[in-house]
């Protein structure tokens, strides 16, 4: 895939820079063929104004030879600078590593346009501590591990709402236990079981696209790209930047103690610094100097709001030097989803982020809770879910706007029954038509299955039946359990595989009270499915959700604002010095 898009993109250029040169060689021909019929006219010299007529077409003979010159070295200056744009455009996307979006079992699905056309942008950014480079071996250490599997220590989802106007950000903690769907490698074609695991760990089970499917499976939210970086691409991309400033409020040092081996190494004094290259890895890579990997992930967090400050103040996006500086830093730096495997779409991706105001740019992490089967991991909280439920519905972290992305469109939480019946005939199968007339409930068959098992709970024994029933009970006298063990998804869904049954599904999602925009087509499945998922655990119809509102996070979640620029860390006492 890579060579044959190198090749399209190579077609184009090529062909434009062809093309100038034959139109300039034929107006070279032209403006000879000019000049030698205005100079070899028989009649211009033998005629008795043969003097004059001599002077005249000297004249015109050094304008005719001065344009010749000047149109030639325009070609060449304009062919020279389309060749070299050509030739580095070239080289930007060899530096560019791809793989594919995702790689495991996931059911997420796009949200749907809000009122203006408009979708939500996702973007999962990954940081590697891969070891497999001699760079990477020296900036982390650990050459006794290169061979091991990559682990995805930084994860966060970056949420660009609808409208483009905020930015909303959440890191999961890389030692928080999830459900891992079951993946495939796509380079080695190597297949992985689904698991219960660390999330960090996802990214051995089939790279990125891998933990790709994990975030979807454990959100509900379908991300668009995703984005990794290792050790060595974090130093190159802050050198790039020329430094970004971070702030401690404690002298601090992360190096061994005694039982506690490791540390990244930072040292630096209380207050304010500006950190780039290996300190800059050092900053990001702190954990015990911070107590935690929730605190690590705040420190994560005020880097990259200070890094988006310190480029847009620097205004690369008008900058061509710069610009180009942070282009080769980049493409050498990052391994990118493949639909977002070109400079362009890169830059068009960057472009996207950079329209967000940094004060509507909100960084969070998960709230969790100690994992009592290891305390040494972590599971999200009750309150995630929450935040899960604002990102799907594209509501704004911070409290500066409303639903961002939804504009006039109803909430999932406003009248569900309302939901089903007025909103599915437009929305069930998000092209804004109107679906089939649903048949009789007594001539529907549904399957459904239990999927009631969340993060933090076990699945609701006999959950399918006791649904099955109660469609049987409304009239829906096909409707059957699906004996097979209990899956795990967040959200109540009800899928259905062609066009023609498209109606029967919003009836039966509306008999139960469940969303139209939860009534989805999929290939995955043979009839209509009601999927019933943890948010829905017990009693006969779907229960009414709360509306999400703006800037409605929990206290826990530590959020962080893109514009503040007061907040220092505080060093565990340690590590002060």
């Amino acid at each position: 895939m890579t060579q044959s898009s190198v090749r399209g993109e190579a077609t184009r250029p090529d062909t434009v820079r062809h093309a100038r040169g034959r139109r300039s060689r034929r107006g070279g021909r032209d403006e000879g063929d000019t000049g030698g019929s205005g100079q070899g006219d028989p009649g211009g010299s033998r005629g008795r104004g043969g003097g004059h007529g001599r002077r005249s077409g000297r004249r015109p003979g050094r304008g005719h030879r001065a344009l010749r010159w000047s149109a030639s070295t325009l070609a060449v200056v304009i062919l020279g600078t389309a060749g070299a744009g050509y030739l580095y455009y070239r080289h930007l996307t060899a530096n560019i590593d791809k793989g594919e979006r995702s790689s495991g079992d996931s059911k997420a699905h796009k949200a749907e346009p809000n009122a203006a056309g408009q979708t939500p942008l996702n973007i999962l950014l990954l940081g590697s501590d891969s070891r497999a480079s001699a760079a990477n071996v020296a900036l982390g250490g650990g050459k006794n591990h290169r061979d091991n599997p990559p682990l995805a220590d930084v994860q966060m989802l970056i949420h660009l709402s609808a409208d483009r106007k905020s930015a909303s950000v959440m890191s999961i903690p890389r030692d928080t236990r999830v459900d891992i769907p079951a993946c495939k490698d796509p380079d080695t074609g190597e297949k992985f079981p689904a698991t219960n695991d660390i999330i960090n760990t996802s990214l051995a089970r089939g790279g990125a696209g891998c933990t790709l499917a994990t975030w979807e499976n454990l959100t509900g939210v379908y991300i668009d790209h995703w984005l990794t970086i290792d050790f060595a691409g974090v130093v190159s991309m802050a050198d790039a930047i020329g430094g970004v400033e971070v702030c401690v409020n404690q002298n601090v040092w992360d190096r061994p103690l005694p039982g506690v081996p490791g540390g990244s190494g930072l040292k630096m004094t209380a207050g304010p610094h500006k950190v780039k290259g290996e300190e800059a890895l050092q900053w990001l890579r702190t954990r015990h100097a911070w107590g935690s990997d929730p605190l690590r992930a705040r420190a994560q967090h005020m880097y990259m709001n200070s890094m988006i400050r310190t480029l847009k103040s620097q205004n690369v996006f008008t900058d061509a030097g710069r610009l180009m500086d942070l282009a080769e830093a980049a493409t050498k730096s990052l391994t990118v989803s493949e639909e977002v495997g070109t400079p362009k779409k890169l830059y068009d991706l960057g472009m996207q982020l950079k329209t967000v105001p940094t004060d509507r740019i909100t960084m969070t992490t998960i709230p969790t809770v100690e994992d009592p089967e290891d305390k040494n991991h972590l599971l999200p909280a009750d309150d995630a879910d929450a935040m899960w439920a604002m990102l799907r519905d594209d509501v704004s972290f911070d409290d500066k706007g409303k639903q961002d992305g939804k504009g006039s469109a109803k909430g999932d939480g406003e009248d569900a029954a309302g939901d089903a019946a007025g909103d599915g005939a437009a929305g069930a199968d998000g092209t804004g038509k109107p679906s089939d007339e649903p048949a009789a409930d007594a001539e529907i068959g549904v399957l459904v299955r239990n999927a009631t098992r969340s993060a933090t709970l076990g699945p609701v024994p006999g959950r399918a039946g006791a649904v099955a029933g109660t469609l049987v009970d409304k009239g829906f006298v096909k409707a059957t359990k699906d004996t097979s063990a209990a899956l795990s998804e967040e959200r109540t869904v009800v899928r259905y595989p062609s066009d023609e049954l498209a109606g029967d599904a919003r009836r039966v999602a509306e008999a139960l009270g469940i969303p139209a925009n939860a009534v989805r087509r999929t290939a995955d499945v043979s009839g209509i499915t009601l999927v019933v998922g943890a948010d829905w655990r017990d009693g006969a119809s779907y229960p009414k959700q709360k509306t999400p509102e703006a800037g409605d996070l929990p206290e826990s979640s530590d959020a962080l604002n893109g514009s503040d620029t007061s907040t220092c860390m505080d060093v565990y006492k340690p590590y002060r010095w």
